[in-house]
């Protein structure tokens, strides 16, 4: 399996990153130190609970990591367009070069993107035809690492044992730091349940966020979720759909291109 990083030059969008990373490394860091093991060493709670948390955290941050530096599906400078496909390409209008229809020019990297969704600066990378799948799964994952970080700051208050030992810095720090970590999973998981129902919805209905910005008549029909996502993802083994350490590639022969050779 070779993944190739594709990294976008902006600071407004390395700044953005870096916010969703603190965000994850905090709760990575204190909700376990605070809540997970001083419980499990004293028999509160089992170990299958701790394993799922660390699980739950490495998969949230392998998205945010792939989405960020997996190429969206950008353009080459020198494509190969076969006979057949020719009526499905078109000509950009900024940066002069053939492009499949549906793709959209991005003013911030500045280059062509196949079948784009949006540019986000959360990730600082285009969602687009290859790494969409990613962006579903940060969604997905960064939903249940936020719901569950929300459930052990609740149980810590009101269902876990009193802890019978406490460090100076627990003792000091304790209500400070989940408070931040409270107010950090709502923010997260509210934020991002919105965001992965108009994902899903806009995958079911064959849509990007671009074309319904600009209220895109798209003749497809609706599909099925499976076949949809099977599409999304690159594969249609389910499991695999939920495994961000993977190659995509695309269901249909008509969604690539070739690169010509020098």
């Amino acid at each position: 399996m070779k993944l190739r990083l594709h990294f976008v030059v902006d600071p407004m969008g390395w700044l953005c990153v870096s916010v969703v990373f603190g965000i994850w490394l905090y709760n990575s860091i204190f909700v376990p130190k605070l809540v997970l093991l001083p419980h499990y060493n004293e028999g509160h709670i089992p170990w299958a609970i701790v394993v799922c948390y660390y699980i739950a955290s490495a998969l949230c941050f392998a998205a945010l990591f792939r989405a960020s530096t997996a190429d969206p599906g950008r353009l080459p400078l020198d494509p190969h367009i076969p006979h057949s496909e020719r009526e499905h390409w078109e000509l950009c209008n900024k940066c002069n070069l053939m492009r499949p229809k549906r793709s959209h020019h991005c003013s911030r990297c500045g280059h062509c993107v196949r079948r784009m969704d949006h540019h986000c600066p959360w990730i600082n990378n285009c969602v687009g035809e290859d790494n969409h799948w990613l962006f579903l799964q940060l969604c997905f994952y960064a939903q249940v690492l936020s719901l569950f970080t929300l459930v052990l700051d609740f149980c810590q208050y009101y269902y876990f044992q009193p802890l019978t030992q406490l460090d100076q810095f627990t003792t000091r720090h304790e209500l400070a730091l989940l408070r931040v970590s409270a107010l950090m999973g709502v923010v997260m998981f509210g934020g991002m349940t919105s965001l992965f129902y108009t994902q899903m919805t806009g995958i079911l209905s064959d849509t990007t966020t671009i074309e319904k910005m600009s209220q895109f008549s798209n003749e497809i029909s609706k599909k099925q979720w499976q076949s949809a996502l099977a599409e999304v993802c690159g594969t249609r083994w389910k499991l695999l759909w939920l495994l961000p350490l993977r190659a995509r590639q695309p269901l249909q022969p008509g969604h690539h291109y070739h690169r010509s050779h020098v």
